[in-house]
């Protein structure tokens, strides 16, 4: 039976239970995990238990129908406080942490997370996008890091350890989410119906790495066209990189006007790129082809094409997560494409041909 029907993270549940029956809650916890795997509820759900007015806060068993819990659940709860990055900016803004202009350190999350209980039992803030803190953010933060006020607990979400920065990991209990298993996100997209069946279901599902929001990203058909013309591409010897560049390009821009979209649907190319490499690699090592035939064609030449340089695959692979580094700095698209598509044409032309 799944913890208050989040599934996946029976785990994470009974950690934060045995810390609470030993009164060892700490006052600073950073989740990390891959996006779309339930964190954020998680942490809202966590938040319900510690205010429910009915139940102990050890039994993590919330009512439900309290007024604590109803307002946490209706998001209108006094004491939980939430910060998030707007979708048109590329860090978390000062002002949400420490207030605005003459109004600094007298309003924001620091601010409010320190002001007393209005029902009595915690504050609780709730950073969502962690991954977004900048150094101006991560640095506001460390008095509260450092001198949590009493009673209080800060829950940071995140994607990755490497991904914070030292001030904030440095400080904070790390809570780590595991991928959701692939039956599980195959029923979770059944029944929230985001897809038409079953069999679709299970398809994505075998690609999306554990991450239900993955998922639902990759349920779009013309990804999947895309997909196959870009892996015929890479697989070209030698890679056409003004033609990759300029077709990755085309298709990022045709996410729409906001740049949020075009970002991510930049990161899902250099996803695929990662995907097939590493098909390579395993070819190389004579592993099974994977079942995927359009994936299993494009892998096996790029791997008989790397097969007498055996640093050519993994510095391709280095190329693209360089390039999704970059990607998240919100460095410029067009140069971050340009740049990838053109080192990772190097890399792969340095390989001798081997068919």
């Amino acid at each position: 039976m799944s913890w208050q029907g989040i599934e996946g993270h029976d785990d994470v549940a009974e950690q934060f239970r045995r810390c609470l029956a030993a009164g060892r809650l700490a006052s600073t916890y950073l989740f990390v995990g891959s996006e779309g795997i339930g964190k954020r509820l998680f942490a809202h759900k966590l938040a319900q238990s510690l205010l429910c007015e009915r139940r102990p806060e050890e039994a993590l068993d919330p009512c439900g129908a309290c007024p604590g819990c109803l307002q946490v659940m209706a998001g209108t709860h006094p004491d939980v406080l939430t910060v998030a990055k707007p979708k048109d900016k590329s860090a978390i803004p000062l002002e949400l942490l420490i207030g605005s202009g003459e109004k600094r350190m007298r309003e924001g999350l620091c601010h409010d997370l320190g002001l007393k209980s209005f029902a009595g039992r915690r504050k609780i803030a709730i950073i969502n996008d962690a991954d977004f803190l900048n150094v101006e953010g991560a640095n506001c933060l460390l008095k509260t890091l450092e001198e949590p006020p009493p009673r209080s607990l800060l829950i940071l979400i995140g994607t990755s350890l490497e991904r914070q920065l030292p001030t904030i990991r440095s400080r904070s209990q790390i809570v780590r989410f595991r991928p959701l298993e692939g039956e599980v996100v195959s029923r979770l997209l059944v029944e929230q119906q985001m897809v038409a069946d079953a069999a679709e279901a299970r398809r994505l599902a075998s690609f999306c790495e554990g991450s239900l929001t993955r998922a639902a990203e990759l349920a779009d058909p013309e990804l999947w066209r895309f997909r196959a013309e870009l892996f015929a591409l890479i697989a070209k010897s030698p890679l056409p990189g003004v033609q990759t560049a300029r077709q990755v390009a085309t298709f990022v821009d045709a996410a729409g006007s906001e740049a949020a979209a075009r970002r991510q649907r930049l990161r899902q190319v250099i996803a695929f790129v990662v995907e097939l490499l590493r098909a390579a690699l395993r070819a190389q090592t004579g592993a099974a082809a994977p079942a995927d035939e359009v994936l299993a064609d494009a892998a096996g030449r790029v791997a008989r094409r790397a097969e007498r340089d055996e640093d050519a695959l993994p510095q391709a692979i280095e190329t693209c997560l360089r390039a999704a580094a970059e990607v998240d700095r919100n460095v410029n698209l067009a140069t971050v494409v340009d740049a990838w598509i053109g080192d990772l044409a190097d890399t792969l032309r340095a390989a001798p041909v081997g068919s």
